[in-house]
């Protein structure tokens, strides 16, 4: 007997990321998920990115503390 399984999920990213915020007093929000730099991409363009991605939809961030950011590679 043999099965095959086919992947039904959207493809991911070839990076991880995952990006804390806090507003001291109010509140603090994880964000979490897969993208994949361009080729001229660095570290800290991505980190740009994805600030400039949170406060677009939540302005009140932008004046944030960052808690912890990561970016690795999507791999185990």
């Amino acid at each position: 007997m043999s099965s095959t399984t086919e992947q039904t999920t959207a493809p991911q990213g070839t990076h991880h990321y995952v990006l804390t915020l806090d507003l001291p007093g109010r509140m603090a929000t994880t964000w979490t998920g897969t993208l994949t730099p361009g080729a001229t991409d660095t570290r800290h363009d991505l980190y740009a990115f994805l600030r400039q991605h949170v406060t677009a939809e939540l302005p009140e961030y932008a004046r944030a503390n960052v808690v912890f950011f990561s970016l690795e590679p999507n791999q185990l």
